[in-house]
Formats: C-alpha cells, structure tokens, sequence
C-alpha cells in the first residue's frame, strides 16, 4: 500500500480518494473548500495545510482538479507539487484538461527528473463513488506501470493510451461521442413522443437494434427503461451539462488546432452552451431533452 497525496477533493475526487483509503492507502490531502478535506480526514486521511506539503513525504500524488491552469499552477507554482515533492515520487492528473496543459505539465516534471501520467476517468460521479471509473492513461510505460496499481484503487479499468497527452486525447474524443450521441438519443425520444411510440417499446427496440448506444442502453434520457439513469431523478447530475460543454470546448479547441473536421462536435457544443444559458448548467447532461422537446 502506498502513501499518497491527493489534492482536489470534489465531487469526482472525494469518492475517489474515499476508495483509496478503503483499499489501505494511506492519504495526505488537499482542498480550497475545508468542509471536502474534513470529509476524508473523518475517512482516515490526514489533513494537509497546502498543495505542498500535500506532495511531500509521499510516493504518489494523485490531482483532481477543475481545469489546464489550475494544474499548471499546482504543479509548477513556487511551492507547489513539482517543488515539494520528493525525488521518485509519481505524479498522476486525473482532471480533465487541454492536451498542451497536459504535455507542458509532464515536461515540466520530467525535466526535474519524475514519472507523470496524465489520467482522465469516464463514469461520473456514480462511478467514482462505486469505484469502477474507466482511466485513460497518457505518459511512459514505467509510468504506467507504477500508475496502475494506485489506480485499480479507483476504478475498473485501466488503459495506457500512449504517450504524454494521449490520455486527455481519449477523453476528450470519447466525451464528444456522448455528447453527440446522448443529443441523437433525446431527439429520437422527442420524436417518438409525437409520433405516439411508448418510451419502453422504443428502448426495447432500438437497444437491440442498430440504434443501440450507451447512452441508450446505460443513461437513457426517459425515465423508466434503466431505472438508474438521472431521467429517474429528475436529472439531478450525474454528470452535469456543464461539465459536458467544457469537454466538448476542449473537443472543438483541439480539433481547430489540428485540423480536424468534427461539425456534429460542433453543434453539440453549441446546444450545450444553448443550454447551460437557459439556466441549466447543473442539471444532468441528458437533460438536455427538455430543450429539444421545445
């Protein structure tokens, strides 16, 4: 088992290190909000007063953090992760950021002679408290392979991407998938509302048929059909509209920067953003359907 200092205790990472110490790691933590780290210093984590000190006398520091500056920032500032911390510990970014934040960080680090692995996760809030979060990892073999045993700690699978970069690249490609099919998913649902077609048989039909997507089969935008899905509690998150518009921002950023042709990425930022306007940044993503049904 490992010591490991964890900073950014939200709604993301507070269930994931909550996982970690119920797995026997011992952890030094960091928040701004006090009442996130005296959540897990009641856990079994001790309390540390800075990202800092969060980092020192570790093996492993693990972040989890809103957005590319704030990581540059706790990881490069003056007394931060990259200054505190002890030759041989491994650094693992869990936030979801731009690529470049991304490399600039782990170049930054591995200049000063550590590991980093930048590790973004899929499943939302459910599954980081559930402990079955999808890690997409970028960065070297061996930071992989010491990234991997922390992070079975946290969720159930585990996959080196590639390079520094490439984790956040999987991320990012993946989410504008969900954001394009989940918008696909509502429309269709709307439609058949007019068109007099039951919620159930258009789910019983359209998940075994050729219209079958996760967003179907596992968040089903209606309620009824997966009884888990926020449709059923009155799209409480889950995975807030917000948080889906900042990845499919990341999305568009990159594409434009490589010259990437992504116009259904596009759009689906747009209607995210139509959304979020409207006063619903911090309903579930698949509530998006209230506003296609018009």
């Amino acid at each position: 088992m490992a010591k490991i200092g964890f900073i950014g205790l939200g709604n993301m990472g507070g269930p994931m290190a909550i996982n970690l110490i119920s797995k026997g790691h011992q952890l030094k933590v960091f928040d701004l909000v006090a009442a996130n780290v005296q959540a897990l210093v009641d856990a079994g984590a001790t309390r540390a007063a800075s990202a800092g000190e969060a980092a020192r006398e570790v093996e492993a520091v693990v972040t989890m953090l809103p957005a590319g500056k704030h990581v540059r920032e706790v990881y490069t500032g003056a007394g931060g992760v990259i200054a505190s911390a002890a030759k041989g510990t491994l650094f693992i970014d869990s936030s979801t950021i731009d690529v470049d934040s991304a490399r600039a960080v782990a170049e930054a680090a591995k200049a000063k002679g550590f590991d980093m692995v930048d590790a973004p996760v899929s499943g939302g809030v459910a599954a980081a408290a559930a402990g079955t979060l999808t890690f997409m990892v970028g960065g070297s073999d061996q930071g992989f392979a010491r990234a991997k045993p922390i992070l079975e700690g946290m969720g159930k699978a585990i996959i080196h991407a590639g390079g520094s970069g490439t984790g956040q690249a999987a991320k990012i490609c993946n989410n504008m998938i969900l954001g394009i099919t989940m918008i696909a998913t509502c429309e269709a649902f709307a439609l058949a509302e007019k068109l007099g077609l039951d919620h159930q048989k258009l789910f019983d039909i359209s998940s075994k048929a050729s219209g079958q997507t996760w967003s179907l089969t596992s968040y089903c935008p209606v309620p009824g059909p997966v009884p888990t899905s926020p449709a059923n509690r009155d799209y409480k998150p889950g995975f807030a509209a917000t948080m889906m518009l900042k990845d499919l921002r990341l999305a568009q950023e990159a594409a434009a920067a490589a010259g990437a042709a992504t116009p259904l990425g596009h759009h689906a930022m747009e209607l995210y953003e139509q959304f979020e306007k409207s006063g619903h940044g911090g309903t579930d993503f698949s509530g998006i359907i209230k506003m296609l049904r018009g």
